[in-house]
């Protein structure tokens, strides 16, 4: 019966073999998502070296960072555009986990990251995750919390309003349209504490700061950040 069922799996994936989300290129066995060459050639950053990383310096003079870290750099048409529409709009939510996974490899190598509390992913509208079925920051940030001491902490920041999509908008029209849209809903159990703020790409970083500005008006609380890609 064994040996019917790995035939009929031979037989499945032939007729539809599973892509690598990032080049699309069949995978072999013992790959999953990535394709071995993908999983260790993808454009990292390794920004979890670098406290002063391009990331970290968007937010000088905005609000205080302990850390911050983005994965990949994200280039339009490039393999990391391709693995985050699959994750995004696809419905493979899994691939955040994968990721979350990764990065945390990394950042657990970063003694600023290693006294994280709570990661945080930032929200989507209701009306959003309904269409969507999953928050894509949350499956990211589970994936973190996988390999880190730390909790993820899934409804305590929420989007207190829908906005407008920042595509094609200006840094200022951005920043425009985050504000008042966040709010924490038991700050309480944030006081103190060390909080990792996620999100999938970070481009002039309005979504995070409007998160951050809401996150650090509790009291004693210390903000990092660490995102799936940045764009360039």
């Amino acid at each position: 019966m064994n040996l019917q069922r790995s035939y009929l799996a031979d037989f499945v994936s032939l007729l539809f073999p599973e892509l690598c989300a990032a080049c699309r290129e069949s995978l072999v066995i013992n790959e999953h998502l990535l394709c071995t060459d993908c999983r260790y050639n993808l454009p990292y950053t390794n920004f979890h070296l670098q406290p002063d990383n391009i990331v970290a310096r968007q937010f000088w003079g905005k609000i205080k960072l302990e850390a911050a870290f983005a994965l990949f750099y994200f280039n339009k048409g490039g393999k990391i555009q391709n693995l985050m529409h699959q994750f995004k709009y696809n419905g493979m939510h899994q691939i955040g986990n994968l990721l979350g996974n990764i990065a945390a490899e990394q950042v657990i190598k970063n003694d600023l990251f290693t006294t994280v509390d709570f990661i945080i992913p930032v929200p989507l509208h209701t009306k959003r995750l309904k269409d969507r079925g999953y928050n894509q920051s949350a499956c990211f940030a589970e994936g973190l919390a996988d390999k880190m001491n730390a909790v993820v902490e899934d409804n305590n920041l929420v989007r207190a309003k829908s906005t407008e999509t920042q595509t094609h908008k200006s840094r200022f029209a951005r920043f425009e349209n985050m504000q008042e849209v966040f709010a924490v809903n038991n700050p309480e159990k944030l006081i103190n504490k060390h909080v990792l703020l996620v999100d999938d790409v970070i481009t002039t970083g309005s979504t995070l700061e409007a998160c951050g500005e809401q996150l650090l008006k509790i009291e004693g609380l210390r903000l990092s950040i660490a995102t799936i890609a940045y764009a360039e």
